[in-house]
């Protein structure tokens, strides 16, 4: 009996959540180990089932770069990173369109689907979605930054109650242009400001933001991260996440948060409770 007024209790602690975010746009990061583990895939999968039950207009972007990594090396084909970017040429572009568009983004959306969901997946090529030039000046060969965004196809499919999946490629400036391939926690950011999305959730492989001590840090503001960065709490990886989640609250996102996806069940605990499960980030 303890344990069914238990259940009870949970259920009702989501209530007041479930009616504040019926038909608010989520932009959800999917990565790291919740795209890779079978379990955490289903669970990933039950959960954003869940929020598009309950009237929550999901949208996933997706990266896929340990897979990208994997065909390249069957191929034998050498890539290098600078500055964390994979330098693209416009044979590993090849790739990376393929690995994104054509394996990874049909993995998600069948998974969804084979849950109960109605997903379609998509490129930023799609109708024109997403439009990049080089980043700076060519740095890093066919890595783009986002220019342009016409969300028209994705606003048609959320109105006809699919989720959008959308795997981070990009149109270039000239007919024939081979594209570009933009890093998924930025193009996130960007569809979510385009879209006045409530929430942006970047699903990782760490609690969320840490302190010196590697206590987890519920919520930070823009000035705290400034701060973090300067004494060298964040440092590494954790610059470009904070730096997204920053770049959408600053463009009318109400709040970021970033996740550690190898919890089950993360996406619903930190909607749907109290206490949460990761950093929130809000202006």
């Amino acid at each position: 009996m303890k344990q069914k007024i238990t259940e009870v209790k949970t259920l009702l602690e989501s209530l007041p959540y479930i009616q504040k975010y019926t038909n608010k746009i989520f932009v959800i990061k999917y990565g790291g180990s919740a795209q890779i583990n079978p379990a955490l895939k289903d669970k990933f999968a039950q959960d954003i089932l869940l929020m598009y039950l309950v009237g929550i207009k999901p949208v996933i972007v997706h990266g896929g770069g340990n897979k990208i990594n994997s065909i390249l090396d069957k191929m034998q084909i050498k890539s290098e990173f600078v500055d964390g970017l994979r330098v693209t040429n416009e044979q590993i572009m090849e790739v990376v369109e393929m690995v994104l568009s054509g394996n990874i983004n049909k993995e998600i959306t069948l998974l969804l689907n084979e849950h109960g969901a109605k997903a379609i997946g998509i490129n930023g090529k799609d109708a024109s979605l997403l439009k990049a030039t080089a980043k700076d000046g060519g740095k890093y060969g066919l890595v783009g930054q986002i220019d342009k965004i016409d969300n028209s196809v994705v606003k048609k499919l959320l109105d006809e109650k699919f989720i959008p999946v959308i795997a981070p490629i990009a149109s270039g400036e000239t007919l024939g242009h081979p594209g570009y391939n933009i890093n998924a926690d930025l193009a996130a950011s960007q569809i979510a400001k385009s879209l006045n999305a409530q929430k942006i959730i970047f699903m990782t492989d760490i609690q969320g933001v840490l302190d010196k001590d590697k206590n987890l840090l519920d919520t930070l503001t823009k000035d705290e991260i400034e701060a973090l960065k300067k004494d060298e709490t964040i440092v590494g990886g954790m610059i470009p996440k904070v730096d997204a989640c920053l770049e959408a609250v600053n463009g009318g996102v109400k709040k970021a948060h970033i996740i550690d996806g190898r919890v089950e069940h993360a996406l619903l605990l930190e909607i749907f409770t109290n206490s949460g499960v990761g950093t929130v980030i809000k202006n």
